[in-house]
């Protein structure tokens, strides 16, 4: 079986755009035989980004409840939460001590940030910079290896950190042994990546994102806001100029979404196709819309499912590490 292993960080409220371009992919993959998925909350990642404790607790119950909502099987699937695999730090710091720096210099997030610095006239290039940014490719390549993930679904964005996990690991198994498999890093060219209400990518960083669970009016009050042109009913609409097409395809099936290019072409009002698009949505997520809202008064039914994947997940991790020390020199005197 492959091993895909797959981190969502807990600093946001799941949107419309994690669902289709991640979170629905992701779990109908893993309910097919020749997978062995993992799944981790990675809120070690979260605090390098975000010192908000209540949102990062906040954030995890949201993230942990969606999954489980969506269908998430969590008995053939590893769920776990980042934070409850200690082994997952401590191979960080092994890692740690394999990795040169000028690897981490030349992280694009990095240099993005030294760039941003030096632009501003900052005397230090490495200003507001924290040791968990500059390194946190190293905590990446320790999810990665600590399970010996053979695939890892990513953004073009992140393909450097899979470059890097490969580096550290190949440097590491040079040193003490053949331990780690190379991860292949998998970018969905046809990943659904859905438009904002102002038809930039949807993001929590543009403030233009389409919450998961709104309840059913409020989703409809967020759609009906989402940006299009001046044509009036009746003039023809372009479907490869228009954000509610964008997102009504990533929804639809085939038949459904050749029946709307029609009414584009027949000049169908922008009202009109709003509410279709609505109706479209709605009807997809209110039965896992009822079973999230239950998730969330049942936190301790959460934390359950989390504590379960960590507990089968460290049935690998706690040994494999050991391992590992033990081939660095860390071990019982004999």
């Amino acid at each position: 079986m492959t091993t895909v292993l797959t981190g969502i960080t807990t600093t946001g409220t799941p949107h419309l755009g994690n669902y289709v371009g991640a979170i629905k992919p992701a779990i109908a993959k893993s309910k097919t035989a020749d997978y062995s998925s993992y799944f981790f909350l990675a809120d070690l990642h979260a605090l390098i980004k975000c010192w908000e404790p209540e949102k990062i607790a906040q954030s995890t119950k949201e993230i942990a409840a969606t999954w489980l909502a969506l269908g998430l099987d969590t008995d053939s699937a590893m769920f776990y939460r980042q934070s409850d695999i200690p082994e997952i730090p401590e191979l960080t710091w092994l890692l740690t001590c394999m990795c040169s720096k000028g690897l981490m210099n030349r992280s694009h997030a990095y240099k993005a940030l030294v760039a941003e610095n030096e632009e501003d006239g900052a005397k230090d290039p490495d200003k507001g910079i924290t040791m968990g940014l500059f390194s946190y490719p190293v905590l990446m390549t320790a999810d990665i290896l600590m399970f010996n993930a053979d695939e890892v679904p990513v953004g073009k964005d992140q393909t450097q950190h899979l470059e890097m996990a490969r580096d550290i690991a190949a440097r590491y198994n040079h040193h003490f042994g053949e331990h780690f498999v190379m991860p292949k890093t998998i970018v969905a060219e046809d990943q659904a990546v859905l438009p904002g209400l102002d038809g930039r990518k949807m993001s929590k960083s543009y403030n233009n994102t389409i919450p998961l669970w709104l309840p059913e009016k409020k989703l409809r009050k967020h759609i009906m806001k989402i940006k299009t042109n001046m044509l009036e009913p009746g003039e023809p609409k372009d479907t490869n100029d228009s954000f509610v097409f964008d997102i009504y395809k990533a929804f639809a099936t085939k038949d459904q979404t050749a029946n709307f290019k029609q009414a584009f072409a027949d000049g169908i009002a922008w009202g009109s196709a709003k509410q279709e698009l609505f109706e479209l949505i709605n009807t997809e997520l209110a039965g896992p819309r009822e079973k999230y809202n239950e998730f969330i008064l049942q936190p301790a039914l959460i934390e359950k499912e989390l504590l379960k994947g960590a507990e089968k997940a460290r049935e690998f991790s706690a040994p494999f590490l050991q391992k590992l020390k033990e081939a660095v020199g860390i071990r019982r005197i004999s």
